[in-house]
């Protein structure tokens, strides 16, 4: 990081840099930020990840504090060093893992602090977990704004967690549309998902394969739309695109309900934009949800969504117009949706357009940075001192 430069900086704290939507978030918006504002720092409480390589932005630094397991007391005081070391402006939490660093933050005068939601955990899928609800009351008086990338999650802060609504600002995630766009007229077709005939329905999935995201019940509503619909089977892939720890679990499954010819584990990938492209009906089967980054994407390229109506989800996909919404882990009703648009190709064309639209009133990066950076202006630019309530 520059010595001498004047810009104020600010320090966003998370867990991890590894594969996911708020980690993917923080990279899009560091790099769009206007570079003459502010200066930028990542401090990992675990450690960096892949997605450090995504950040373009020039003279980010970032720290990993290498968080031992269970409770690491002398993670704070590691913390506390690197903060007197950088001097921020502003400290921007993420998510409740890093939740307890803002009392840190308030001990150091005039700097500001911020905390962001983006989404619960599988331990706390709808955000009923007692001690984290208190955690998240009592850590409130220090910090000076909670920002949250959904509705739904600034309802639940306000309605059942008690964080005052002033103290609450909602920004939505943004999605680069001149990336991820409607599959041309003419496509090559990425290595390891092979060509096939106009005829076959391709239906996708784009996430870590962990429990949250709960892929079985997408292969468990395969195999039974194709116990009803046994015609069909020659007409259908699936192509599940993500690695993680179920991995192994997932390919059994898949085996065992005989879905090995028409199942593909694509494993992570660099060339997401291109793989949305080839699908013709995107999935997203998860438990929960703060707003999904892969919806937005499958979105701008032009695809028909398939979600559980859980988190933020339907704030994306509007039932019936550009998708449809199943109760999460509904063998079902993901069985019933998959043969709604697998057999029907004018609603799935509809749809994509629908989803198209969608985007383009109101989903895109630079108005995510725009409100982000207003956040951060208001309160660094604000008189100084710190009135918190309850203190």
């Amino acid at each position: 990081m520059t010595t001498g430069d004047t810009r104020p900086l600010i320090v966003h704290v998370l867990y991890s840099l590894g594969a996911g939507g708020l980690e993917n978030g923080l990279v899009n918006i560091l790099n769009r930020m206007p570079v003459n504002c502010y200066r930028h720092a990542i401090v990992c409480l675990k450690q960096s990840g892949e997605f450090e390589a995504r950040i373009t932005a020039a003279d980010i630094s970032v720290y990993s504090l290498d968080c031992k397991e269970g409770h690491d007391i002398g993670l704070y005081w590691r913390f506390w060093r690197l903060l007197r070391k950088l001097k921020p402006a502003l400290v921007h939490t993420r998510n409740i893992a890093s939740l307890e660093m803002q009392a840190l933050v308030f001990l150091m005068p005039g700097v500001k602090g911020v905390h962001g939601e983006h989404g619960r955990d599988i331990y706390d899928i709808g955000g009923e977990n007692v001690r984290y609800r208190y955690l998240r009351r009592a850590i409130s008086p220090f910090v000076d704004r909670f920002i949250t990338v959904s509705q739904d999650l600034q309802a639940w802060l306000i309605d059942d967690v008690g964080i005052p609504a002033r103290k609450i600002v909602q920004i939505y995630n943004g999605v680069d549309t001149g990336k991820f766009t409607p599959r041309p007229h003419i496509q090559d077709t990425p290595a390891a998902i092979e060509p096939e005939s106009a005829t076959v329905v391709h239906i996708g999935t784009v996430g870590r394969l962990a429990a949250i995201k709960d892929q079985a019940t997408l292969l468990k509503a395969t195999h039974q739309f194709l116990q009803a619909q046994p015609g069909l089977r020659s007409f259908i892939k699936v192509t599940l695109v993500g690695d993680g720890p179920l991995m192994p679990e997932l390919k059994q499954l898949a085996t065992a309900l005989h879905l090995d010819d028409i199942v593909t584990m694509a494993g992570n990938r660099d060339d997401i934009p291109q793989l949305l492209q080839q699908f013709d009906v995107f999935v997203l089967p998860s438990l929960g949800e703060g707003v999904s980054n892969t919806i937005l994407e499958a979105m701008a390229s032009g695809l028909p969504i398939i979600a559980t109506a859980v988190g933020g989800n339907g704030e994306l996909v509007s039932n019936g117009v550009n998708g449809l919404l199943t109760p999460a882990g509904d063998i079902n009703a993901l069985a019933n949706a998959l043969v709604d648009l697998v057999t029907d190709t004018q609603k799935r064309q509809a749809m994509g357009r629908a989803s198209l639209g969608l985007v383009a009133s109101g989903f895109s990066w630079s108005r995510t940075v725009e409100q982000y950076q207003a956040v951060y202006d208001s309160l660094i630019n604000a008189p100084a001192g710190r009135a918190r309530v309850g203190v």
